[in-house]
């Protein structure tokens, strides 16, 4: 592992080398190049330099017990020792997490998708109180949010709805949100006062280039029509919106958010882009999942992941039974501490594997 480390840190010292040449100063291309690979050293060559720090004054600790020292100052040293020691285990635990391998989609922008599952009206409505959720999440993070397709209920709710979040770390967050969402709550529809089950389902989608999925034209079947719910006046007058098949997977994406047809297909283009890879993805991953399963889940969007419990104000993620009595933040977006402990369970998880 240190052997790495010493690389690493070595590769980082002849980027900033390079960074400072003119040639490159010049080269828009090569200087954004050199620059990223820096930014994604940085974090981990900073630990193992703290490390290194750590190590040396342990060693100088260590020298001065061989001394002649009185009680007093021997005991001080001791234990400055120990909290050197348990600083330098939390230094290699730290580096050990960042020495796991990346996901090559975490700096990605997304596609959640949310549609209404069990539940009728009532999970129509869930879905547009997750979507909420999802849009102060991201706007919390800086991130901006746009609605790529919608289908509306007549009380305001979603039978489905696709929305794009673009931000730096989107689907290093988002991704574990995947899955069935289940809220219990008494109902705006029900009269009798009874709690009711409802359940949504999300799904989190790397948003990917043309050239990391390829696409023939002879593949889609490409329909116009009117686009339908909340709009100006070219709602239910004008072929805008766009439905694209895609013939070999039967993948179907509608867009019908713009006015402009050829915007709407566009935008529809890239939601199939970001399932076909999520497909392909996911035919990869069936072997190695059938051999083990990681403790914060699959992240299939049939299993159910959470439960949003109105009359106890409370929520709770299955996949890492944690549980928080604080309804109302989250579902303004307060995300952060559950999704944090899912990615600390997931790195945890990898490690275990790792070391087996």
């Amino acid at each position: 592992m240190f052997d790495r480390l010493a690389s690493m840190e070595e590769r980082y010292e002849h980027l900033s080398q390079l960074l400072c040449r003119p040639d490159v100063a010049s080269d828009p291309e090569k200087l954004r190049s050199y620059a990223k690979e820096q930014a994604e050293l940085a974090e981990t060559v900073e630990v193992y330099r703290e490390w290194k720090k750590v190590s040396q004054n342990i060693d100088e600790a260590k020298a001065m017990l061989q001394d002649k020292l009185d009680d007093e100052m021997r005991e001080f040293v001791r234990a400055e020792l120990a909290e050197l020691q348990r600083r330098r285990e939390g230094l290699e635990h730290r580096l050990k997490i960042l020495l796991l391998p990346k996901d090559p989609n975490d700096d990605k922008d997304v596609f959640v998708e949310i549609r209404a599952a069990a539940g009728g009206e009532e999970a129509a409505l869930f879905a547009a109180e997750l979507l909420r959720m999802y849009q102060r999440y991201a706007e919390k993070h800086g991130w901006k949010t746009e609605i790529i397709d919608a289908s509306y209920t007549d009380m305001g709710g979603f039978r489905e709805v696709v929305m794009a979040v673009h931000g730096k770390g989107a689907y290093a967050k988002l991704k574990f949100e995947s899955g069935t969402h289940r809220v219990q709550r008494v109902p705006v529809t029900e009269s009798g006062g009874r709690i009711h089950t409802s359940t949504a389902t999300v799904a989190v989608l790397p948003e990917v280039e043309e050239v990391e999925v390829e696409i023939h034209e002879k593949d889609l079947r490409i329909d116009t029509f009117c686009s339908t719910g909340p709009g100006g006046q070219s709602v239910n007058t004008t072929q805008s919106a766009v439905r694209i098949t895609h013939l070999p997977t039967g993948i179907v994406v509608s867009c019908q958010d713009e006015k402009s047809q050829l915007k709407n297909k566009e935008k529809a283009m890239r939601v199939l882009r970001a399932r076909l890879y999520e497909k392909a993805q996911r035919e990869q991953q069936e072997e190695l999942a059938a051999k083990r399963r990681l403790q914060v889940g699959t992240g299939d969007r049939s299993e159910r992941i959470r439960t949003y419990n109105f009359p106890q104000s409370r929520v709770t993620d299955h996949r890492i039974g944690l549980t928080l009595h604080k309804l109302d933040a989250v579902l303004d977006g307060e995300l952060d501490e559950i999704i944090q402990a899912l990615i600390v369970e997931s790195q945890a998880e990898m490690l275990r594997v790792r070391e087996a």
